[in-house]
């Protein structure tokens, strides 16, 4: 169980860069085809067409945001119960509650932009947390025997 929770605890930080990777697609996409002349208005929002390919990134961004990395946070720490990792449960519980902040940041940053700027800031929390969880699920280091302590 150790090595799935370190695995797993990785799979997320990574997640945490494919976020990123797909909203920056996104964002280039709309600017090229701003600067190609398309302009965005609540029409091309509320449109069932995609104004340009790269609008994917967005859906992609959301779906993992709101259903992937939820469900892996969740898994993490039902697996931080039985990997006996010291703290697995602590870490695994903090990023959960890093991810349940994005949700909601994600959500209210189309309401006002500060929480879109938070939203930017706690992925690295998501990232930081996930990725010292995999760090510290390392085997452990055999501790010497008494009768062999070098003092």
């Amino acid at each position: 169980m150790r090595v799935t929770y370190r695995i797993l605890a990785y799979i997320i930080a990574a997640n945490v860069a494919i976020q990123a990777a797909f909203m920056a697609y996104a964002i280039a996409g709309l600017g090229i085809w701003i600067d190609d002349g398309g302009v965005l208005d609540s029409a091309v929002i509320e449109s069932d067409d995609a104004p340009f390919d790269e609008v994917i990134g967005f859906a992609v961004h959301a779906i993992n945001g709101m259903f992937v990395m939820p469900a892996l946070a969740l898994i993490l720490l039902i697996i931080s119960f039985f990997a006996k990792i010291q703290r697995g449960v602590v870490y695994a519980l903090i990023l959960l509650g890093w991810v349940i902040v994005q949700i909601f940041l994600g959500i209210f940053g189309h309401e006002a932009a500060i929480f879109g700027l938070l939203h930017g800031l706690v992925a690295f929390a998501v990232y930081g947390t996930a990725f010292m969880a995999g760090y510290r699920a390392k085997k452990p280091t055999p501790e010497p025997a008494a009768g062999n302590a070098p003092f």
